[in-house]
């Protein structure tokens, strides 16, 4: 029963964002509206994490297999994919790079911060 509670609250947001989705005329996926919303939740005391915990460990557990069917569209999708595929692994290629180097320079600028914090602390 307490699985059901915490998938049911999870539910509740990806509703209201659905709801948001179809009112906000921006093209924000309702996905994003429920999971802000439900972040915002978490942050304000609203929802307690234990509250929903066990659920979303469980679902981020499952994750992989929500792709199968994405894959199997791709898949599906083939042809009309074909002639554009050159420059969509151009952009995977250039965008995956970008990440990681921006990724890296942020990670490095937090150990020296924290870094430096530390050297005050014991200066």
């Amino acid at each position: 029963m307490k699985y059901l509670r915490q998938l049911l609250i999870i539910l509740i947001f990806s509703f209201i964002g659905e709801v948001l989705h179809s009112l906000i005329p921006i093209q924000v996926p309702a996905s994003i509206y429920g999971l802000v919303l439900l972040f915002i939740a978490l942050l304000t005391g609203i929802i307690q994490l234990p509250q929903v915990k066990e659920a979303a460990k469980y679902l981020i557990e499952i994750m992989p297999l929500m792709f199968i069917p994405a894959g199997v569209g791709l898949l599906e999708s083939w042809g009309d994919l074909k002639s554009i595929l050159i420059p969509v692994l151009i952009l995977l290629v250039a965008s995956t790079i970008l990440v990681m180097g921006v990724s890296g320079k942020v990670t490095q600028g937090i150990i020296q911060r924290s870094k430096r914090k530390e050297s005050e602390k014991q200066s």
